[in-house]
Order: structure tokens, then C-alpha cells, then sequence
């Protein structure tokens, strides 16, 4: 997204608020610091409500986007905190950058990382590459990994290469709650930078990042273009690959790689998403493959020139979430949905949130989903059963845009097979504001949203 000037700034605000009877200067003045106030108080982690509704007309919807995101980037580039280094280009002396993690997630977490660039910036931005390295010693592990992107043929690309903080027991693990903190830092950091292409991000590991990468990829995924596990496999209850419907997912290992069961769990991924993709064929996109011949070690170069192909559809009209808890957290939303009020009993439980659009219509089915572990290899629990209960309770936000739907018309949303909503549904500020400072992304600024109750 390209940086907006000063003065092109003060612009879109004057036309953002010029609807607006008497005083459209100090009206506009008004809202642009209650915007900003906003985001600098959910960046120091308060309420996600914005209290007012400020409506704008359909014209006004890109206009406002634009101001609403640069009013998100000043709160961003004002937020006190660790930012992100320019990236540097190979044969360039390196630059280490170092991310403190929050103390009551990690203590005594200090996270180095090198960012490398390769070849001339595209004009949408760097496709940034988040890889995460093997277990072992962290500093071999480390180096390793920066030679590596280093050589992979993905060019132009940035490559973020962090050091993990800990090198034992459970905090050598890329998908607990301080790494989440910090991929979303990245996140966030990189889309504001206008030097990165929201639409072109990859996460990818190797062995220990296999497993983090894998696990991330599902948890994140509607921030993904693509993800890239090598030399890995996780249980798919840690990673569910319905997630995946709409992102790029390769899994490559080792046909002898037998630590862990390896082999066996990416066998698994495969014939899990080909089942999904034959339901869906449009959504599910994979290359996943078992190396003849192969153990822990393979080729691991073919990932990223795969990934690259493919870029982030940020509007999907179909998508899959199963909401699980991630090392002690859910996430609060995917794609154009946010819940309010979840619909399971405790932390545990998991809920599937399976929505489609066309014709103004958004179709919701939402339930409850109770696994049964029905074969363990080495102690691992590796195959399931599941049994789904429809959802009875709950409160969710659909977030609506010009995209998916057209806003001069009324809009309908079914959930679970009966009519939650039908009606006209205004773009407004709020909706703008909530959407962005959830999601922190560019492309998910949305104008308009409808609350539903799931009963």
C-alpha cells in the first residue's frame, strides 16, 4: 500500500467529513482524534469498541479507507515499542535487530533476528518470508537458516530470520503465545512499512519449524498467501487443514523420516487436504510430498519458488474456521468474522465457523466439534474421530465490503438454516475503525459489519 503525504492526508479527511453539516473543519478535527485515540488505546490493549456510529455514504468508502489507514499507521509509528529494522541486501554487512517478548508470556525473552532483502522492490512491495529455524544449537540453527534464505531462488523477497529466545523444553516452540505476540508485531509493523505486500506473506520452517510453521499456518492463515513446512508433520488436531482453504500449503519430508511418526503425519496431511479439496476444488491448494529414499535431511529449496506463485485472496466468498486454542489462546477472528460471545463452554472446546457468500447472502454454519483420539503411534495421538453439534449461543461481527457484496442492496445471513438477518446495512466509521484495528491489515478495512446472535 503506498504511503499517503501529509497534505494528501488532510485532504481525505476533508473529504471523508464534508457531508457533514456547520463546522465540517472542527467536525473533522473531531473525529480524526477520536480515530486516532482509538487506535493508540487498543494498541495499549483496550476495549475493542468504538462508540459512535459516524456513517459515511457508499462514495465515500474508499476515501475513507485511506484515511482511516493512514490514522491506523500514525497510531502505529507513535506506539512506543521495539520497531522492525530495514531489511538488507545479501553481501551487505548484517544488521541484527532484537525484539524483547512480554515478560508474563516469555520472561527474560530476547529474540534477534536478520532481515534479508533480495533483488529490486515490486511495486505492491517485498513478499515477505517468516522462516523459522530447526532445533539443536540456536545459534548453528540460526546461521544455517540466514544461509538458506540467503540462497533460495525466490527473488525479489524479504526474509525474516529470527533467533529463538530459549533453546529448551517447551519454549523452543515457534507457536506459543510469545512467538504469536511476535508474528503478529511483524505482521502489523510490515503492513504499515508500505515496503511489503500484505498479499504476498509466507510462513515456513524446517524439523522444529516445520512444526511451528505448520501449526501457524492454520492458525493464521487468513493472513497467508502460503506456508511451508519441511522436514515436519504435526497431528492434525494441532493444524487442522480446513483452515487452509484458501491459502498455499506444501509439506515436504523425509518417506524414512520415522522421528515422531514424520512420514506418517504428512502422509496424513495429503490424503486429509486431497479429501478436502475434492469437496472444495476452487479452495484447497497443495503440494505435498514424501521424498523416495529420504530421512530428516532433504532438499529444502523447491518451498519458497512453489510459494511464491501464489498470493493472499483476501475476500474469500468461501471459508473454513476451526477456532482452537493455540497453547492457551484463540484467536478472536478470521477473515470478515469476529466472535462476541463464543459459543463453547471453556478454552478447550472448539467451535467451526464455516461461511459462504453470493447474492448478498452470507450462509453461517456454526458448531461445536468434540475429537476422540483413535490411534496413538509412539504415545503420539495421530488419528481421529470427530463428532460436530450445532451451536446454540454465541454473538459474532460480519464484516461486509464492496468486494463480496453490493451495499445499495439489502443483505441476508442465514446461520445454521434459519434467517438471522435481512435488511440494509450502512457503511459506517466504526465498522472501519473496529475491522482495522483487529485485523491490522491493509486489505480487511472493512465499511460495514452486521452483528447475528446464534441461537
Amino acid at each position: 500500500m503506498k504511503r499517503i503525504q501529509l497534505s494528501s492526508f488532510v485532504a481525505l479527511l476533508a473529504v471523508l467529513f464534508a457531508v457533514v453539516p456547520a463546522s465540517a473543519g472542527e467536525l473533522s478535527k473531531k473525529k480524526t482524534k477520536k480515530v486516532g485515540n482509538y487506535f493508540a488505546d487498543r494498541l495499549q490493549g483496550a476495549s475493542s469498541v468504538y462508540e459512535g456510529a459516524d456513517k459515511i455514504s457508499l462514495k465515500e468508502i474508499e476515501t475513507a479507507r485511506k484515511a482511516v489507514w493512514e490514522c491506523w499507521r500514525e497510531a502505529v509509528n507513535a506506539f512506543n515499542e521495539e520497531k522492525l529494522i530495514a531489511p538488507h541486501a545479501i553481501g551487505e554487512p548484517r544488521d541484527t535487530g532484537y525484539w524483547r517478548l512480554p515478560e508474563n508470556l516469555e520472561p527474560k525473552a530476547l529474540m534477534p533476528y536478520y532481515f534479508i532483502k533480495k533483488g529490486d522492490k515490486p511495486s505492491d512491495g517485498y513478499p515477505l518470508y517468516l522462516y523459522m529455524h530447526g532445533s539443536g544449537n540456536k545459534e548453528r540453527e540460526w546461521e544455517t537458516g540466514y544461509k538458506l534464505c540467503a540462497s533460495f531462488e525466490d527473488s525479489p523477497s524479504a526474509h525474516f530470520v529470527p533467533q529463538i529466545p530459549n533453546g529448551y523444553g517447551e519454549l523452543y516452540r515457534w507457536a506459543i503465545q510469545s512467538k504469536q505476540w511476535a508474528w503478529e508485531k511483524l505482521l502489523r509493523l510490515a503492513f504499515v512499512d508500505g515496503n511489503f505486500d500484505a498479499n504476498r506473506v509466507y510462513f515456513f520452517g524446517i524439523s522444529e519449524g516445520g512444526y511451528g510453521s505448520q501449526r501457524l499456518a492454520s492458525f493464521y492463515a487468513d493472513y497467508l498467501a502460503g506456508a511451508g513446512p519441511m522436514a515436519g508433520g504435526e497431528p492434525l488436531k494441532n493444524a487442522p487443514m480446513e483452515n487452509l482453504a484458501n491459502i498455499a500449503f506444501s509439506l515436504r519430508t523425509g518417506e524414512k523420516d520415522y522421528g515422531f511418526a514424520r512420514n506418517y503425519m504428512t502422509y496424513n496431511a495429503a490424503m486429509t487436504i486431497d479429501s478436502l479439496r475434492k469437496a472444495h476444488p476452487d479452495n484447497y491448494m497443495f503440494f505435498i510430498e514424501l521424498l523416495p529414499g529420504m530421512g530428516h535431511g532433504i532438499d529444502y529449496s523447491p518451498t519458497t519458488p512453489w510459494l511464491r506463485k501464489f498470493e493472499r485472496n483476501p475476500h474469500p466468498a468461501y471459508f473454513y474456521w476451526e477456532d482452537y486454542d493455540m497453547y492457551g489462546r484463540h484467536r478472536i477472528g478470521f477473515y470478515n468474522l469476529r466472535v462476541n460471545e463464543t459459543s463453547r463452554e471453556n478454552d478447550e472446546q472448539r467451535t467451526c465457523y464455516e461461511v459462504q457468500i453470493a447474492d448478498n447472502v452470507i450462509t453461517l454454519t456454526v458448531q461445536n466439534v468434540e475429537y476422540t483420539t483413535i490411534e496413538e503411534i509412539y504415545g503420539i495421538p495421530m488419528m481421529f474421530s470427530k463428532k460436530y453439534t450445532p451451536a446454540t449461543k454465541g454473538n459474532v461481527t460480519l464484516f461486509l465490503n464492496e468486494q463480496l457484496f453490493d451495499l445499495d442492496k439489502p443483505v441476508k445471513v442465514v446461520v445454521n438454516g434459519k434467517e438471522a438477518y435481512n435488511g440494509m446495512v450502512k457503511p459506517s466509521l466504526k465498522a472501519m475503525a473496529e475491522s482495522c484495528a483487529e485485523y491490522f491489515d491493509p486489505e480487511r478495512v472493512f465499511p460495514a459489519s452486521v452483528d447475528v446472535t446464534i441461537e
